[in-house]
């Protein structure tokens, strides 16, 4: 892995942790996959190996300061992708119960064979809409966590998050410089939906010029059962727009 000791060192001094032998081959092995994977299939725009450190696992582990020290129970990835943030949060702490949420038909291929080639256990990867998945009974207000990175604005991720929680959950979005911005927007979806800003926590990632924001949101109060509207909708006409 390019950049293997500077990845260990930055996870050590941004967030704190100290990698083990196996979790470093499990990231070395996972961005091998990604860049094999992706000359075939379109998964990613980072495929430079240091980027992918960099940007996915680092940038997807930064989700442990928002998270850390409360138990983690029950967390759901929203528009995954390739596993992020989620699975670099597994192979850090493999106790997490992890659902991954994708509607991607390769991108959930490849998220099950980095799941099945880990052998990570207690990991559901859902090949559907999160709109969709919001109605599922054994899906809504079950979670203690959601998280979500680059899947759209922060009011339409609030409408796909919120529903997900139980009361007492958070939500963790990862955002770029737009994210305290998107926040102000958020705030008819945040009381329609019963959320609370909680914090705004900045970042700042070797090599990545801008700052990064993590936009923190505890489950206040129940979501109304209409919420989230049909596919295509949030996205179309975001809450407060």
């Amino acid at each position: 892995m390019v950049g293997y000791e500077g990845f260990t060192k930055e996870a050590k001094s941004l967030l704190g942790l100290n990698l083990s032998v196996l979790q470093l081959k499990n990231f070395e092995w996972f961005a091998s996959e990604l860049a094999a994977w992706n000359q075939r299939f379109n998964l990613t725009a980072i495929t430079d190996a240091q980027d992918i450190e960099i940007k996915h696992f680092l940038d997807s582990l930064t989700c442990l300061l928002a998270m850390l020290p409360k138990p983690f129970g029950k967390v759901v990835d929203v528009g995954t992708g390739a596993g992020f943030p989620g699975l670099p949060i597994k192979i850090i702490h493999p106790q997490v119960n992890l659902t991954l949420i994708e509607s991607v038909g390769k991108k959930v291929e490849f998220c099950r064979h980095v799941v099945k080639s880990l052998g990570l256990k207690g990991v559901e990867v859902i090949h559907a809409r999160v709109e969709r998945v919001s109605h599922w009974p054994e899906h809504r207000q079950t979670y203690d966590w959601a998280l979500a990175r680059a899947v759209a604005t922060t009011p339409v991720l609030i409408e796909y998050l919120l529903p997900l929680l139980r009361l007492g959950g958070r939500a963790v979005i990862q955002k770029g410089e737009t994210g305290p911005a998107e926040v102000q927007a958020a705030e008819e979806a945040l009381l329609i939906l019963g959320g609370q800003i909680d914090q705004i926590i900045p970042l700042e990632l070797p090599m990545v010029v801008e700052t990064r924001y993590m936009i923190v949101v505890d489950k206040v109060a129940a979501a109304p059962e209409k919420y989230p509207r049909r596919p295509g909708i949030p996205a179309k006409r975001p809450l407060g727009s």
